[in-house]
């Protein structure tokens, strides 16, 4: 017997859900070179435009300089530099909690700490959109794992009823796919009645909802007791690599002693974490990257509603186009491309099946020139489809 990998490639090209990794050949930011083209981009997570930022290039050299480039070890064994230390104390600063743990990703993260934290005899609830790694952690896990329809709190409510042990109930702050925010007032609340805890994790809020950058916690104004379990990501907002989990000394003790990602993981580089201190300190001191972001939706979304578009309803930067099949989603992307937009198609599995699409995001550091550049492209493409 042998794996017969040729036949599940070719059906996935059939099924026109084949992925390619496009070459970057520039540094992030919204104007591109990709496979040798000039491109202007629609599809990167660098929300606020930091991670070619020159203040934290500088500092990443000088977290270099003084750091070295390796962590070395992992965290417990000669891995945690000072580095390392003061971002966590900035974080927990930052997210208003007595202690951050920094990890090296944020499917590390969710994995770690959900399986830290419940196992079996245990229950583990998630949002049915919620993001892979949330739902690898929950059946990883071992507890009993159930999902609950997308943001429906009477749904929630009754998987509560039949939960055991110690319950989680895990959401996206913001759903990656959607973006949409979860409502999470109402599930804090739901919650709170069965004596759960809630788990957030917030990659694609942080930097971008909130006065202070402080993500979906900070838009609500959610307390640590109602999100006793907080996570974010570097690599999107930040414009750095990484994440961290925030939350009471007692959390973030248990994880160090039993989340298995953080202690059996080398620690990210250090001057990664020198230079996430400066992509901190603009992300919550540069409001107008968040003023002109709103500002850029706004204008995007009175855009695409004027050329009768299906645009999802989204507050964020992630503002998806649904147009339906795989292969419509690609020919789109495609006539973009040709126009030099570059905007990702979305397909299953990665979304449901028939709910493919355009995956826009925005950054601060697009214009209002190159928002119109992008819905002229859109209504072209519209256009050539329809007449094909």
């Amino acid at each position: 017997m042998s794996f017969n990998l040729s036949s599940r490639l070719a059906e996935r090209r059939a099924a026109h859900l084949y992925r390619q990794r496009p070459l970057l050949q520039t540094p992030q930011g919204v104007e591109v070179q990709v496979d040798g083209e000039r491109l202007l981009s629609f599809c990167s997570n660098d929300y606020l435009g930091l991670a070619n930022d020159p203040r934290v290039n500088d500092a990443f050299v000088e977290g270099v300089q003084r750091w070295g480039t390796g962590g070395g070890a992992s965290h417990l064994v000669t891995g945690h530099s000072g580095a390392h230390h003061a971002l966590e104390e900035a974080l927990a600063e930052f997210t208003g909690r007595p202690r951050a743990l920094l990890l090296s990703s944020g499917y590390m993260a969710n994995m770690g700490t959900v399986t830290a934290l419940v196992g079996q005899g245990d229950t583990v609830l998630q949002d049915r959109l919620n993001h892979a790694s949330l739902l690898d952690a929950g059946l990883l896990a071992g507890a009993r794992f159930s999902r609950y329809l997308h943001n429906d709190a009477d749904s929630l409510r009754g998987r509560l009823g039949k939960a055991q042990g110690n319950t989680l109930v895990v959401t996206d702050g913001v759903f990656s796919m959607d973006g949409d925010l979860a409502d999470l007032p109402a599930v804090c609340a739901e919650a709170s009645g069965a004596g759960a805890w809630v788990m957030v994790d917030d990659a694609h809020g942080f930097g971008c909802l909130g006065d202070q950058g402080g993500g979906i916690v900070e838009h609500y104004g959610l307390s640590m007791e109602q999100v006793p379990v907080l996570v974010g990501t570097l690599g999107k907002a930040f414009g750095t690599a990484g994440a961290f989990v925030a939350g009471s000394e007692e959390l973030i003790e248990t994880l160090i002693q039993f989340a298995r990602p953080y202690i059996y993981t080398t620690s990210q580089p250090p001057a990664v974490a020198h230079a996430t201190l400066t992509s901190l300190h603009l992300l919550r001191e540069e409001r107008w990257r968040r003023e002109h972001l709103a500002a850029l939706i706004r204008r995007f979304r009175t855009g695409v509603d004027a050329l009768g578009l299906e645009l999802m309803d989204s507050p964020t930067p992630i503002q998806p186009i649904v147009v339906g099949s795989s292969e419509r989603a690609l020919a789109l992307s495609a006539a973009l491309r040709q126009r030099g937009i570059l905007v990702t198609a979305i397909r299953p599995p990665t979304v449901p099946k028939g709910t493919a699409r355009l995956r826009v995001t925005l950054s601060a550091t697009h214009t209002e020139q190159q928002v119109d550049r992008l819905l002229e492209a859109l209504a072209q493409a519209q256009q050539e489809l329809i007449h094909e």
